[in-house]
């Protein structure tokens, strides 16, 4: 039987572009582990699909995954299925422009395969603990990359 995971993850960037951070919460029972990381000229929603890669790469074997996040754009593209189609379609959208990050998503698909996860949208910035914990780690790694 797979381990449960919760996850938890958000992207942050000051101008977009401009610097960047990410921040992530894996929580098994009652432990919890923080992953936090940035760039100095990188976009929102790469910070924010850079957070989910992070997280489930620091999983250690196949886990079924409850993943929250802000992110209209990641939960949107996973759920449905614009990024299969993107991928199908040699990295073109529907309107035949090229698909944005696809080093990401090219990184983040074969996560999906490893683990079994579920996606959750929340609002963002209005009190999700958890989220709001993740936005905290972004900002303060990117605000560290500004000095």
């Amino acid at each position: 039987m797979k381990k449960f995971i919760e996850i938890f993850t958000d992207g942050a960037c000051s101008g977009n572009p401009g610097p960047g951070g990410w921040g992530a919460v894996l929580r098994f029972g009652a432990r919890e582990k923080e992953l936090c990381g940035g760039e100095e000229d990188t976009t929102n929603n790469r910070m924010e699909l850079t957070a989910v890669i992070e997280a489930l790469s620091a999983l250690k074997e196949p886990c079924k995954v409850k993943l929250t996040t802000d992110s209209k754009y990641v939960c949107d593209a996973i759920l449905k299925g614009w990024v299969y189609s993107w991928q199908n379609n040699g990295w073109r959208k529907a309107d035949k422009k090229p698909a944005l990050n696809v080093d990401l998503w090219e990184k983040l698909l074969p996560l999906l395969t490893t683990h079994e996860v579920e996606f959750c949208w929340v609002k963002g910035h209005a009190g999700h603990r958890e989220n709001e914990r993740c936005d905290a780690l972004a900002v303060a790694f990117y605000k560290n990359l500004q000095k």
